[in-house]
C-alpha cells in the first residue's frame, strides 16, 4: 500500500491517533485490484506478528468511525466528495478539526472509497455510526458505517482457541413501579433548586418532605417526569439521560443528541422526542433544527427530522425561535400508535410501526394553523381560518385516523381567533371562537361544544351573558362533564362554571354558578374532579380560593405571596404552590390539603422547578372503584388509626421538644443564679455592706451636693466716667 497511499498522510494521521507505524510492515499491504472492493488486505503473517508482539497501540479510538462504500472519484471531484461527506456527518455531531481523513491513490489522485471520521465524543461517533449505516449517499452507493476504529483492535486480538464466556449470575433489575406500592400511600415530587435535584416523599402526616434522593449538577437545564411517572429525564450537553426507581434512581439509558434543548415523551412512554437547533455559520444560512425520536427502552433512534427553523414553525408561535413545542403531537391512549406534525397546507400523520406517513402521503389542508388529538381516540381536530377575504369561512373539522375520514365539520364566520380544548376522556371538545363585531373594531366570544360520543356528534353553541367579555382561562373538569371559565377584565373578572348536563341529565349545557369579581387569572381542577383552585398568580400576589363545585361553596380563602405555580398531586389529595426563581426572596413552596388547609412550607433558594411524580391510570374497574367508595368507612378505620398513631407520635415529639426547651431554659437560669451568688460580695461592698438584694428594704433619698467646678480671675480696665456694663 506504500505504492498507493501518500506516506505523509499516513504518518500524520497515525501519529495523531497514537499508532506506531514502525511495527507494521507496509510492504505487505496491497491496493485491491478492483474499484468495487474498498477494503485493505493485510498478510496473515503480519497479523500474527502484531498479535504476538502486542506492540500495535491504538490508544483511545472510540471517537472514530470508518465509513466504507463511498464513491471512487478522480482528483478533480475529490474536494466536492469530501465536502459532501463533511456536510453529512457534521449534522450529527461536532467533528474535530481535521477530523475527516479520506485516503487517495498517490499515482492517480483517485479516492479509495472509504474514509475515517473523528468526533469530539464517543457518543457522537456511536450516533453517527447508527444513523448513517445503510444511508443512500447517491443512486449507486449505500454507505457502510458499521465499524468503530477501535473495533479493528478488538478483531485483531481475538484468541484462536474458543473459551466459554464467564458465567454471570442473574441479578434482577429494580421494579420501576415499586414507588407506587409505598406502604403509607405517599406521592413523590422532584425539585430543581440551583444545581441540585432532590426527590422527596410528600409526608403530609408528619408535615414535612421525606428525602429520597439528591444529586448535584445532574442536569444542565431542566428535569422532566415521563407521563406515567416511570422515568425521570435529565438534559445534558451530549444528550438526554433517563433514570428510574423508587429510591436509587439508577441510570437506565442515554440518548445521544448533542446540544439538545427540548424533550417530549409519548403518552405511553414508549418514545422520546428530542430537539436541538444550531446557530448558522453566516447570515445567509438558516438555523438548523434536528428532531430525533428514540425508543425509550432500547435507546434506538427510530426516526429523525432535519430542516431549518422555518420548517418547524408553520402555524406555531412561542417556544424556541417562533416554534410551537411539541412539534409532534401524539395520538391519545397508551398505545402510542400515531404522531403528527403540521406543515404548510398539509397535516402529516405517521404510524410507529414503520415511522413513515400513513398511506405514504400527508393530508392536504389548505391554510391549516392548528390541530390536536383526542386524548383517548385516534381523532384529530383541526382549525382552518377564513380565506379569500371572507369568501371561504373558517372551519373546525374532526378527522378519523387512519381512514382520514372527516367525521364532522363546522363552518365559522367572522373569526379572529380560535382555540380547541379536549376533555380528558375524549367525550367533549370545546372550541372557543373570537368573532368580529359588525364594525370589525371589537370582538365577542362564543363556545362551540362538540359531543363526541353521541350520535352524529351534535354541536351546541354557548354565549356568555356579556358577549364582549375577554376569556382569560378555560379548563375542563378531569373525567367529568363540567368546565370553568374566567371571563371579563382584570383585576376582578368573573368565574362561571357550566355543566354539559342538565338536572334531568339531558344533553344540554347549563350554567351552575357565576362567581363575581374574583382576583384570579388561572384555574386548576383536581385530577379526580369536583374541587378547583382559583388562583391569582404573579401580578395578583398569589391569592388562592379552594372551591367545591358539587356544593357550590368556597372551602378556604388564603394566599401564597408571589406564587408562580400551582400543581395538584396525582391523587387529588394535596396541592403544591410554589414561587420559582425570579430574583425573589420568597423562593420555596407550600403544601395544602385539597380543602385549603395549610400543611407545611419549605423555603428553597433558587427554586426553578417543583413537579409531582405522575401516576399511571388505575387498573381497577369503574364497578370496583364504586364498591370501594361505598365501603370507604370500613377501609378508613385502618388509616384513621394510623393517623391517630402519627398524631400521638407528633404530640410526643412536640412534648419532647418542649421538654428540651424547658431544660435549656432552666440551665440558663441556673447559670445566672450561680453568677449572682458569686458576685454577692461585690454588691455588698457597693451598698455599704448590706446583705439583702431586696429593693424594698432600702429608702431612696435625693441629696444635693455643691461642688466648685472652676475658679478664674480677670482684671477689667475702664476710664473715669465710663459706665461699667
Amino acid at each position: 500500500m506504500a505504492d498507493v497511499m501518500v506516506m505523509k498522510e499516513i504518518e500524520d494521521k497515525a501519529s495523531r491517533l497514537g499508532i506506531d507505524l514502525s511495527t507494521i510492515n507496509l510492504d505487505s499491504i496491497h491496493l485491491p485490484p478492483g474499484d468495487d472492493d474498498c477494503g485493505i488486505i493485510i498478510d496473515d503473517e503480519d497479523i500474527l506478528q502484531e498479535e504476538n508482539s502486542g506492540s500495535f497501540n491504538t490508544g483511545n479510538l472510540g471517537n472514530i468511525i470508518v465509513v466504507d462504500n463511498l464513491p471512487v472519484v478522480p482528483k478533480e471531484k475529490f474536494e466536492k466528495l469530501k465536502g459532501s461527506v463533511r456536510k453529512l456527518y457534521s449534522q450529527i455531531g461536532v467533528m474535530k478539526d481535521d477530523g475527516l481523513w479520506m485516503p487517495v491513490d498517490r499515482a492517480t489522485g483517485q479516492s479509495l472509497g472509504y474514509c475515517f471520521i473523528e468526533y469530539n465524543t464517543s457518543q457522537e461517533a456511536e450516533l453517527a455510526k447508527e444513523k448513517t449505516h445503510g444511508y443512500k449517499f447517491d443512486r449507486s452507493h449505500v454507505l457502510f458505517a458499521g465499524s468503530m476504529f477501535d473495533d479493528f483492535d478488538r478483531a485483531m486480538n481475538v484468541p484462536y482457541e474458543w473459551a466459554p464466556p464467564p458465567y454471570k449470575e442473574y441479578t434482577p433489575r429494580e421494579n420501576l413501579q415499586q414507588w407506587l406500592t409505598d406502604a403509607k400511600g405517599r406521592d413523590q415530587f422532584v425539585m430543581l433548586a440551583g444545581n441540585d435535584i432532590e426527590v422527596s416523599w410528600n409526608d403530609a402526616r408528619r408535615l414535612k418532605p421525606d428525602p429520597v434522593y439528591k444529586h448535584g449538577n445532574w442536569t444542565e437545564s431542566f428535569v422532566q417526569w415521563s407521563p406515567l411517572g416511570t422515568y425521570l429525564a435529565t438534559v445534558q450537553r451530549q444528550g438526554v439521560v433517563v433514570w428510574g426507581g423508587a429510591t436509587t434512581f439508577n441510570r437506565l439509558m442515554h440518548y445521544a443528541h448533542p446540544q439538545v434543548k427540548l424533550i417530549d415523551f409519548s403518552p405511553g412512554e414508549k418514545y422520546l422526542v428530542t430537539y436541538s437547533s444550531h446557530e448558522p455559520s453566516n447570515s445567509r444560512d438558516a438555523n438548523r433544527v434536528v428532531i430525533n425520536i428514540f425508543d425509550v427502552r432500547t435507546g434506538k433512534l427510530m426516526r429523525d427530522f432535519k430542516g431549518s427553523a422555518d420548517d418547524f414553525s408553520v402555524g406555531g408561535t412561542g417556544g424556541v425561535m417562533g416554534m410551537s413545542w411539541p412539534v409532534f403531537k401524539w395520538s391519545g391512549g397508551r398505545d402510542d400508535k400515531y404522531f403528527a406534525r403540521m406543515r404548510k397546507n398539509v397535516l402529516s400523520v405517521y404510524d410507529t410501526e414503520t415511522f413513515s406517513l400513513v398511506d405514504k402521503k400527508s393530508i392536504k389542508v389548505e391554510n391549516i394553523i392548528d390541530f390536536c388529538w383526542s386524548p383517548t381516540d385516534p381523532i384529530i381536530s383541526l382549525f382552518v381560518p377564513e380565506t379569500g377575504g371572507g369568501n371561504q369561512p373558517a372551519r373546525v373539522s374532526l378527522v378519523q385516523i387512519p381512514s382520514k375520514e372527516e367525521l364532522r365539520q363546522k363552518n365559522l364566520f367572522s373569526v379572529s381567533d380560535c382555540k380547541m380544548y379536549w376533555q380528558s376522556n375524549g367525550d367533549y371538545l370545546a372550541v372557543i371562537v373570537d368573532r368580529y363585531t359588525k364594525t370589525k373594531k371589537n370582538t365577542c366570544t362564543g363556545f362551540e361544544l362538540f359531543r363526541i360520543k353521541e350520535r352524529d356528534i351534535p354541536i351546541e353553541v354557548l354565549e356568555l351573558e356579556n358577549k364582549n367579555d375577554k376569556i382569560i382561562a378555560f379548563a375542563w373538569e378531569p373525567k367529568g362533564h363540567r368546565f370553568a371559565v374566567i371571563h371579563g377584565y382584570m383585576p376582578k373578572p368573573d368565574i362561571s362554571i357550566y355543566s354539559m348536563r342538565t338536572a334531568q341529565n339531558t344533553g344540554r349545557v347549563s350554567k351552575l354558578t357565576t362567581l363575581k369579581g374574583k382576583q384570579a387569572n388561572a384555574l386548576f381542577w383536581s385530577p379526580v374532579g369536583r374541587f378547583i383552585v382559583l388562583a391569582g398568580l404573579k401580578g395578583l400576589n398569589g391569592l388562592l380560593e379552594f372551591y367545591d363545585v358539587d356544593d357550590l361553596e368556597t372551602m378556604a380563602n388564603t394566599e401564597h405571596f408571589y406564587a408562580t405555580d400551582v400543581e395538584w398531586d396525582p391523587t387529588g389529595r394535596y396541592v403544591a404552590t410554589a414561587v420559582t426563581h425570579h430574583d425573589n426572596m420568597e423562593n420555596g413552596f407550600n403544601i395544602w390539603s385539597f380543602n385549603g388547609k395549610h400543611l407545611y412550607r419549605i423555603s428553597k433558594d433558587s427554586l426553578y422547578q417543583l413537579l409531582w411524580r405522575p401516576r399511571p391510570a388505575s387498573f381497577l374497574t369503574a364497578e370496583k372503584e364504586e364498591e370501594i367508595a361505598k365501603n370507604l368507612k370500613k377501609y378508613s378505620k385502618k388509616y384513621e388509626a394510623e393517623d391517630q398513631d402519627v398524631s400521638l407520635l407528633l404530640s410526643e415529639q412536640e412534648q419532647e421538644k418542649r421538654k428540651i426547651l424547658k431544660e435549656d431554659w432552666e440551665k440558663w437560669v441556673n447559670q445566672w443564679k450561680q453568677l449572682h451568688e458569686e458576685e454577692m460580695s461585690k454588691r455588698q461592698e457597693l451598698i455599704n455592706g448590706k446583705a439583702s438584694d431586696e429593693e424594698e428594704e432600702y429608702e431612696a433619698k435625693d441629696i444635693e451636693v455643691e461642688e466648685v467646678v472652676d475658679v478664674s480671675k480677670e482684671i477689667l480696665h475702664f476710664e473715669y466716667g465710663q459706665e461699667l456694663r
